[in-house]
């Protein structure tokens, strides 16, 4: 069975960094691909980050509001991927959630939901 289980979250001020993983858990997979999304009180969930496999590379991509001040990268051997967020605002505060399209021996390639983690950036 996948999991994906978010980690690195919490509350810090503007002007901070803060580096959210998505570890993927199970036998013999491999990420095709991840996305980052985020959701703040009261608004729609939106696409912060994607990162997707092609060939030897990635293709990654970061929304244009974002982009100077965040990064994703990935770590095969850890099964990770990382969404590094520096300079936070207020504006950042919300829960992020890591969607991944990954492939197994056992069930091949389905689409998996991590739980969330809250960011909270005060003033």
């Amino acid at each position: 069975q996948v999991q994906l289980m978010e980690s690195g979250g919490g509350s810090v001020q503007a002007g901070e960094s803060l580096t959210l993983s998505c570890a993927a858990s199970g036998s013999l997979i491999v990420i095709n691909s991840m996305r980052w999304y985020r959701q703040a009180p009261g608004k729609q969930r939106e696409l912060v980050a994607s990162t997707l496999r092609r060939g030897s590379g990635d293709i990654t991509n970061i929304a244009d509001s974002l982009k100077g001040r965040f990064t994703i990268s990935r770590d095969d051997a850890m099964n990770t991927v990382y969404l590094r967020m520096n300079s936070l605002q207020p504006e950042d505060t919300g829960a992020y959630y890591c969607n991944g399209n990954i492939y197994s021996r056992t069930t091949g390639s389905n689409d998996y939901w991590g739980q969330g983690i809250q960011v909270t950036v005060s003033p």
